[in-house]
């Protein structure tokens, strides 16, 4: 294993978040005039109330009979104000003149006990929460130019680990809440947009569906991160919840709002590879020939990667109206998103729109709707392979063949056509592939997706209400593909050249909820609230798909597979649906304690017949301890509140439908009987009746700190989950006639800490803030299929291991090269000059059985920090996110550390071994052969990383504009890491809960650069 890691970074950004508390008392300056008096409510005398000179950090507090006495500097109380300000009270501002004593009563302030956050099916006041519910501005979301919404959450939150798997426009994201939760199933969490469910699933390659919602239209984020604030979405929560609330019309004026901003991308860094000359000479040295006779000559030769990658454009434009009367209110946006790669051919744009309406047909009936519309076109193009084998990088992805690529070729012929290699050097290099072949592959996906929702609310009686909510999620897309004849090798064209495809899928997901909420107070300090709901959710998704192949030639691409010599038809379609039951009790006894209890019972029809429902309960509690008498008399402490869950929840995502059932499929070949060709048809799945849920039981204990009037909070939770029940493909004796089974036999377990911390650290002309956090979560397996399996490999280079994390990486030990002299262990492909791996078990040969643990892809923690600064007109912000201890698996080191010829190399092996350079790093060049996969290949994979510095300037008020704002931003400005690939934050196999932390060349993030301009009407 390897040691722990020192973080000199996260030690500084850990100075960062304590660096509030050196503000914990306020100084009082100078000498001057004595100001005294008394602060109450009502009769009652308020100790701890803070008072402070307006516009300075001069200041004190009231002692326990709420007195107070404070000195101001000489010639300053003619001018002075004093601000009075305390937890619940609305503050008050006096100006102090010829007034030596100046005693206030402050009125109490509803509103700071009665902030509201959005939970599952309605609001709470946030002094109400008992759950861990985490809540992201807006503003915070968009401050990096994003098309996800996920994206703008990475390291906002804690407990929320997301990783941008690649960094192409319109990209796939993985989200974890509080950890893996599943082997084989989903462990993305669930997606709610006013009302509306969705998931996000998919490849490295794949557009993900968050992209189609555009982030600008979002009020509000809440995520529900344990079994109690989630529980109430049942089946589909195991792995977290993510509520999106979208802006709506308010009462008052219209305001017509333009949001633009223009940008440039470009790669943060290039791969150094060796130019034409070294290449030329490797060439020579691996086949003992003479095939380039003067090297040097040739100098640098074509550079591949220049080749592929461009600076390229980012734009956003969108233009929003809010505002209604008193029975309605209207918001409507128009968006248009438009991102270039910065690798060719590759490109994301997105037209969308948002209709959001609410209204008042009387005083017991309110309807609305929301409307979310988008027109998506993603342009790919294949990177990171989901090859294993090192070939793979180089032939089946952009990267490794820009990478691979000799320098000594050339891209174009001199017509300005595509020069396949196959063709040059007299087809010496017939093996690797032209870069800039992948550009030609056409890989377009046009999504059309609507979301809809109808609400209708009836006040039946006082503190009883009725909302039936319809909603539909309405997609299709269209995908596109063809691979050109002209990339391919004139001597290796045939009738099957040239090949397209079509594939056409149609996605309905409707869902209806019955939701009565009924809420009172009685006996004055207790407040009762109780929400049931009746829910039924029917999903169906049907695709039809035509691969072509053998055009006569390329004109007209796909869009004419008649002309194809072969065609092949397939289609499909699946249906499943989910009904439920629930119910969610709130009380609270004097804003000090409360109690949550709820109940779901979920029916899904993808479950076995003696599983087909399941109940997931939970229950919390908290103290707010601030109200006990003894909390009172601390004048520093604002708020404390101790809070405490249980509960269980389920994974339904973990299978497709129709696992349960015996199943039957296409054989995939054809059988010639009595000289007719017919499809055959065979068993394909055995039934399984008591194929159930995953099921997450997860406890929290957490606790909510706010000092000085609120000027510093914490949030502190510690969790520990047990996911039972995972769906886990087990094998089967030959002998049954199926090779496997999928059903419920692994368990997990996830346990963490979090931490936040947010503080107003300057509050007069000057305003600057900082928020960080940071999380630490430990997983491990359980079990795996009963106990029968204790270690499984996973790839040819990772695991999973009863009673260790998920992923772990597995290989030889790296014992440097082999030297003159030394003994070469027999068992593997071991040469003078070769890669020299430890015997680990002594027996004098290199086996299996010297293979160990020497990598964990799963970080020792994750972190975020932000800061934001403003004086008169300008601001200032600066956000940061990092991963300590996480190890990646280099693939394209294996590729590209192992001189076998044909393919260059990274620029390291210019010092590779030799007799007169007895290097000790890298290999001698030797025709065939393969290095076996050991710790060299795995690396530090720990980072800093600068997400977003935006600098701005709001433009004194201008008669008939409300707001003038301009901004300049930088992303991914710089990153701290020690890793030698493209990017530290990169996951190839995309949502795989076992393959994680690999680098098979994944699409690098963009360093972008672009301005702004917000104007209000």
């Amino acid at each position: 294993m390897r040691p722990l890691k020192p973080n000199w970074l996260a030690s500084g950004l850990l100075c960062l978040l304590l660096l509030p508390l050196s503000f914990s008392s306020f100084a009082q300056a100078g000498r001057g005039a004595a100001i005294r008096g008394r602060v109450t409510s009502g009769t009652e005398a308020l100790p701890g109330v803070n008072v402070i000179l307006k516009g300075t950090q001069q200041g004190t507090t009231t002692d326990v009979n709420g007195q107070y006495s404070l000195t101001l500097p000489d010639g300053a109380a003619e001018s002075a104000t004093l601000t009075f300000s305390y937890i619940g009270y609305a503050s008050q501002e006096v100006k102090v003149g010829n007034s030596t004593t100046i005693d206030v009563s402050l009125v109490s302030d509803d509103r700071a006990l009665s902030e509201v956050v959005v939970v599952g099916y309605g609001t709470q006041r946030k002094v109400e929460t008992t759950g861990a519910i985490a809540s992201v501005k807006a503003a915070d979301l968009v401050q990096t130019p994003v098309a996800n919404v996920a994206q703008g959450l990475q390291s906002r939150v804690a407990g929320v680990q997301v990783n941008q798997n690649t960094g192409a426009p319109g990209g796939n994201i993985s989200v974890r809440i509080r950890g893996t939760n599943s082997i084989n199933g989903n462990s993305e969490p669930l997606y709610v947009v006013d009302g509306i469910q969705i998931s996000n699933s998919g490849g490295i390659n794949d557009v993900s569906p968050l992209s189609t919602i555009n982030p600008n239209d979002i009020e509000s984020v809440e995520i529900l991160k344990d079994a109690s604030a989630s529980a109430i979405y049942g089946s589909r929560a195991a792995n977290g919840v993510v509520l999106i609330t979208t802006k709506r019309g308010k009462t008052g004026a219209t305001r017509v709002t333009v949001d633009s901003y223009y940008g440039v991308q470009k790669v943060n860094k290039t791969l150094p590879v060796l130019n034409a000359s070294q290449f030329a000479q490797l060439e020579n040295e691996v086949f003992k020939n003479n095939y380039y006779p003067n090297p040097s000559s040739l100098g640098e030769g074509t550079n591949w990667q220049n080749l592929i990658f461009r600076e390229a454009p980012i734009q956003n434009h969108q233009l929003s109206i809010n505002g209604g009367t008193e029975k309605t209110q209207l918001a409507l946006s128009a968006n248009y998103f438009d991102q270039d790669g910065i690798i060719i051919n590759s490109a994301f744009k997105r037209y969308s729109y948002r209709l959001n309406v609410d209204h008042k047909v009387s005083d017991r009936v309110k309807i609305g709707t929301s409307i979310l519309g988008s027109y998506a076109i993603n342009s790919g193009i294949t990177t990171g392979s989901q090859t294993i084998g090192d070939a793979g990088v180089v032939t089946a992805s952009i990267l490794g063949a820009a990478i691979g690529a000799p320098p000594t070729l050339v891209p174009y012929r001199t017509d300005g056509t595509l020069f396949p290699f196959g063709e040059q050097a007299g087809g010496q290099y017939r093996e690797v592939t032209n870069p800039l072949n992948f550009a030609s592959v056409l890989n377009r996906n046009a999504i059309k997706r609507t979301l809809v929702n109808f609400y209708a609310d009836f006040n039946i009686l006082k503190g009883l209400n009725y909302r039936a909510s319809f909603n539909a999620d309405i997609q299709s897309n269209l995908r596109d593909g063809y691979t050109p004849r002209s990339i391919v090798n004139r001597s290796d064209l045939n009738d099957n050249s040239g090949s397209g495809f079509k594939v056409n899928g149609n996605g309905l997901a409707l869902l209806h909820e019955s939701i009565l909420t009924y809420s009172t107070s009685f006996a004055t300090n207790h407040t009762f609230k109780a929400t049931a709901v009746i829910a039924s959710q029917s999903e169906q998704y049907n695709s039809n798909q035509i691969n072509a192949n053998g055009f006569p030639n390329d004109a007209t691409q796909n869009e004419a597979l008649q002309l194809a010599l072969n065609r092949t038809v397939t289609s499909s379609r699946d249906r499943q649906r989910l009904d439920s039951y629930l119910a969610r009790v709130n009380y609270g006894y004097k804003d000090k304690f409360f109690l949550d209890l709820t109940a779901r019972v979920d029916g899904s029809s993808k479950f076995g017949a003696n599983h087909k429902y399941g109940l997931f309960p939970a229950v919390s509690a908290a103290w707010r301890i601030i109200e006990e008498p003894f909390a009172k008399d601390l004048s520093w402490l604002s708020d404390l509140k101790l809070r405490g869950s249980y509960g269980i929840t389920g994974n339904a995502a973990g299978i497709n439908p129709y696992q349960s059932l015996a199943t039957v499929a296409a054989s995939g070949s054809d059988y010639n009987l009595n000289h007719l060709f017919v499809t055959g048809i065979n068993p394909s799945g055995i039934a399984n009746p008591d194929l159930r849920w995953e099921r997450s039981a997860q406890a929290d204990i957490g606790l909510d700190i706010s000092l000085l009037n609120n000027r510093i909070s914490f949030i502190v939770d510690a969790y520990q989950k047990t996911t039972k029940d995972l769906l886990y493909v087990k094998a089967l004796p030959l002998s049954s006639g199926y090779s496997t089974i999928t059903g419920n036999f692994a368990s997990l377990e996830n346990k963490g800490l979090e931490f936040a911390v947010n503080a107003r650290i300057l509050d007069g002309p000057v305003k600057w803030s900082v928020s960080g956090n940071m999380t630490f979560n430990r997983n491990k397996v359980v079990d795996l299929d009963g106990g029968t399996t204790q270690e499984r490999f996973i790839t040819a280079y990772s695991v999973l291991k009863v009673g260790e994390p998920l992923g772990l990486f597995k290989t030889y030990v790296y014992d440097g090269i082999n030297q003159t002299g030394e003994t070469i262990l027999p068992g593997y492909d071991g040469r003078l000059g070769g890669l020299k791996v430890k015997d680990i078990n002594g027996d004098g040969a290199i086996s299996a059985a010297d293979q160990m643990i020497t990598g964990n892809p799963n970080p020792d923690f994750i972190y975020g920090f932000s800061t934001n600064a403003s004086f008169k007109g300008f601001d200032l912000s600066m956000f940061l996110s990092g991963s300590q201890g996480n190890d990646i698996y280099n693939a394209a080191r294996l590729s590209f550390e192992m001189p076998l010829g044909q393919r260059n190399q990274f620029a390291g092996l210019a010092n590779r071994w030799s007799a007169t350079n007895p290097s000790n790093t890298y290999v001698s060049g030797a025709q065939a052969g393969r290095l076996p996969v050991t710790s060299q290949v795995i690396e530090d994979g720990s980072y800093l990383r600068c997400k977003n510095l935006t600098l701005g300037y709001t433009v004194p008020r201008i008669k008939g504009i409300q707001q003038i704002r301009v901004y300049v931003s930088a992303n991914n400005l710089f990153t701290l890491t020690n890793y030698s690939g493209f990017d530290p934050e990169v996951n190839t196999y995309a949502g795989s809960n076992t393959a994680i932390g690999i680098d098979n060349l994944v699409y690098p993030q963009a360093k972008s650069f672009l301005g702004g301009l917000q104007v209000t009407f």
